[in-house]
This record gives structure tokens, C-alpha cells and sequence, in this order.
């Protein structure tokens, strides 16, 4: 398997707008709680203290993360998206054949997933049975709460 993240060009931009932020006012905030923190003493009773620090790790941790996915990004450009299958980038409407319902979806790289928002991950259940299927094909999904058939209506671009 490879590291490579594949991402929208909006999903780039939230990277490294992300990384940004947290090289620069982040990573100043979390410094001057610790300067505050140092400032109240006794540093073995000191909660504050603790909390600033474990804080300083988090966002040192996700900046070391972010950095490794921006190396191994890979940006779907709109000439990358067709519409003769689907593929990331590609916006889907499917019918839920049991449910006789229909759902939208953007397909997308794992770091832009927002299911809340239409946006599933090419990785996700979903995702992953419908990459490559084509207009009119059946697709049987296994999720935790079973199996389910959704037929593809339309594949577009966004």
C-alpha cells in the first residue's frame, strides 16, 4: 500500500492552511500558556503546567503529521475526474435498492471525508465498492450493519 494522499485542491489548501496556523499562532499560544504556567511555581502540583505541555505535543505531533501527508500528496486536478466511472473527485448519486432511496456523494481522498457533508472517502465501505463502477452497475456495500446494494444513477463533476 502506498502513502500517497490524494487530495481536491481545496483539500490542499486546508492542509496547509492547518499547518500554518499551527507552526505560527498555535504554536505561540501554547508557548506563552507554558511561560504562564512556569510563572505560578511548583511545577510536581502544577496542572496548568501539565495541560500546556501535553497541549505543546499535540500540535508538535500534528504538525510532524501534516508535513508527512503534504510530502506525499497526490492533487486531483478536474481533468483527473471522468465521468464514464466513478473515481475521486467525482460527485455520485446512487439508489439505496433496499430503501429505494437516493444519496448523493463527492467522492474524496481520506483527510477531506465529511460524510456529514456528502464528502466519502474513496477509502471508506462506500467508497471503496463504488471506485470504478460505471452508470447503471450494481454494487453490494459491506458496512457493520450488513450488506447493501446501491445502483449507480449518474456520475458528475463538481
Amino acid at each position: 500500500m502506498t502513502n500517497e494522499i490524494i487530495v481536491t485542491n481545496e483539500g490542499l489548501k486546508k492542509l496547509q492552511e492547518e499547518l500554518a496556523y499551527l507552526k505560527t499562532t498555535k504554536r505561540k499560544e501554547v508557548t506563552e500558556a507554558i511561560k504562564l504556567a512556569l510563572s505560578f511555581g511548583d511545577l510536581s502540583e502544577n496542572s496548568e503546567y501539565t495541560e500546556a505541555k501535553d497541549e505543546q505535543g499535540k500540535v508538535e505531533s500534528r504538525i510532524v503529521e501534516l508535513e508527512e501527508m503534504l510530502k506525499n500528496v497526490k492533487v486531483i486536478s478536474d481533468s483527473d475526474v471522468h465521468t464514464n466511472s466513478v473515481n475521486v473527485g467525482a460527485s455520485v448519486r446512487l439508489l439505496d435498492m433496499k430503501r429505494n432511496r437516493e444519496i448523493e456523494y463527492t467522492i474524496v481522498g481520506s483527510t477531506e471525508a465529511d460524510a456529514m457533508n456528502g464528502k466519502i472517502s474513496d477509502r471508506s465501505p462506500i467508497g471503496s465498492a463504488i471506485i470504478g463502477a460505471g452508470v447503471d452497475e450494481v454494487v453490494t456495500v459491506t458496512t457493520p450493519a450488513g450488506e447493501i446494494e446501491f445502483k449507480i444513477l449518474e456520475i458528475m463533476k463538481k
